[in-house]
């Protein structure tokens, strides 16, 4: 079954796929390549004029623009690619809608309690939240946004009944999981800095 669907399903010889594929790897690895040099030269700070929330901003733009990008290239591949019979029925689009209310839900909430900065890794800037965020929607996941977008994908892709569209989120999953592995432990790192150095202080 699997493999009927990778061989008569799946048009691997569409550019459009591997152009897909491509981005959606891209785009995690240049966020956290731009947020560490930051982080360690304060190279975009310095190119914002020394201005750290600018050049927050900046960044904010350049990886939403990117995520739009990403987007559309998604869209376009599922286009070039052949549908699946089993996936043309009414309970899958029902559970293409949730799944798509749901992952922004989650993806919105999350954008809402971090703030702008939060999102867009102000804490590579030394723009820091004073406590961890545990409101919604963190009370019920670790990493709202990452799941969010991943459910949001999935979702496209029942909705349009494409199998290729399934394998694009699976590979979704599998980079923002390899991200978070870079992600947290240095914005962890980030933070117990900060409170080293309160603790320091108050010494």
């Amino acid at each position: 079954m699997i493999k009927d669907i990778f061989v008569n399903y799946i048009d691997w010889s569409q550019p459009s796929l591997l152009v897909a594929m491509a981005s959606i790897c891209f785009n995690p690895l240049f966020w956290n390549i731009a947020a560490r040099q930051e982080y360690r030269t304060h190279i975009i700070t310095r190119l914002a004029g020394g201005n750290a929330r600018w050049g927050c901003y900046a960044l904010a733009i350049t990886i939403f623009s990117l995520g739009i990008f990403r987007d559309s290239l998604y869209h376009t591949a599922m286009q070039h690619q052949p549908t699946h019979p089993e996936l043309d029925y009414v309970e899958v689009k029902v559970v293409a809608g949730i799944l798509f209310l749901v992952g922004n839900t989650l993806v919105l909430s999350s954008m809402w309690a971090l703030g702008l900065t939060g999102t867009y890794l102000g804490d590579y800037f030394g723009i820091l939240m004073d406590a961890k965020v545990t409101g919604f929607p963190f009370n019920i996941t670790d990493n709202p946004m990452y799941q969010g977008s991943t459910m949001s994908f999935l979702a496209a892709a029942l909705w349009y009944g494409s199998p290729a569209g399934v394998v694009l989120t699976g590979l979704v999953h599998i980079v923002y999981t390899l991200a978070l592995g870079f992600e947290e432990p240095f914005t962890s790192m980030i933070y117990s800095k900060r409170d080293t150095r309160r603790s320091a202080k108050t010494e």
